[in-house]
């Protein structure tokens, strides 16, 4: 029996520690619990997982990478903000890419596809129901990633993908403003995206993803209208 290395012992320690602090403050922050603009502290957090500040520190480099911290010219770190002022701009792109990948997954994609897509609205249909709402974001984005991929143009596919992620914070708020019980019809617009995409139905799969992506977009501006920003509960 050989030896395990102890580099490697060590190597595979730390990347465990790094996934445990990018999994709980990743979720932490698209919850809200650490509300954007507020502080993030190396040494609170090495003292609150109880390790180095070196797993701390390449966990919130991933965060940084997806966006959802950042640091400042002083070298702190922060939560970043939600954009509020770019919203119309992101929700015109949002729409409009709602749009073009169900139409390209219309006229594109291939049985295996319809397989992928339906397996991740099977997951997004069972987080809904548990009324889990950090499911509900992660199983949205991968339904409607799914649907980009069968539209295949890698470039579309890419930015969507982007969108989506830079909206999750945002798609938090949308679910609290159901309080995490999302209405059956969310469930069923997604049922009625795959039949479109399956029957290959080009110009309704258009229809549907502009309605689809339109319904959330006055949703949360029905939610901002109602509060300012600044005021909401975070």
């Amino acid at each position: 029996m050989t030896q395990s290395d102890p580099g490697q012992m060590l190597e595979r320690k730390r990347g465990s520690g790094v996934k445990l602090v990018y999994d709980l403050l990743r979720d932490e922050i698209l919850d809200l619990k650490l509300a954007p603009g507020s502080a993030v502290d190396e040494v609170q957090l090495a003292a609150r997982f109880g390790m180095s500040r070196t797993p701390i520190r390449e966990a919130l480099v991933r965060l940084a990478g997806e966006g959802l911290i950042e640091t400042l010219p002083n070298r702190s770190t922060m939560v970043s903000n939600i954009d509020f002022l770019g919203m119309p701009a992101y929700f015109d792109a949002l729409v409009l890419m709602y749009r073009v990948t169900t139409r390209l997954a219309a006229q594109h994609h291939i049985a295996q596809d319809l397989q992928v897509i339906r397996s991740r609205q099977a997951a997004f249909t069972a987080a809904v129901e548990a009324q889990d709402a950090l499911a509900m974001i992660a199983t949205n984005v991968e339904f409607h990633s799914a649907i980009a991929a069968a539209g295949r143009n890698a470039y579309y596919a890419g930015f969507f993908e982007r969108l989506l992620g830079e909206g999750r914070r945002m798609l938090r708020l949308y679910y609290q403003s159901y309080e995490d019980r999302l209405p059956p019809r969310f469930v069923e617009e997604h049922e009625e995206i795959i039949a479109a995409v399956e029957a290959r139905d080009v110009t309704l799969a258009d229809r549907l993803g502009k309605a689809h992506g339109e319904q959330i977009v006055e949703q949360i501006g029905r939610l901002l209208t109602r509060n300012d920003p600044s005021d909401i509960d975070l």
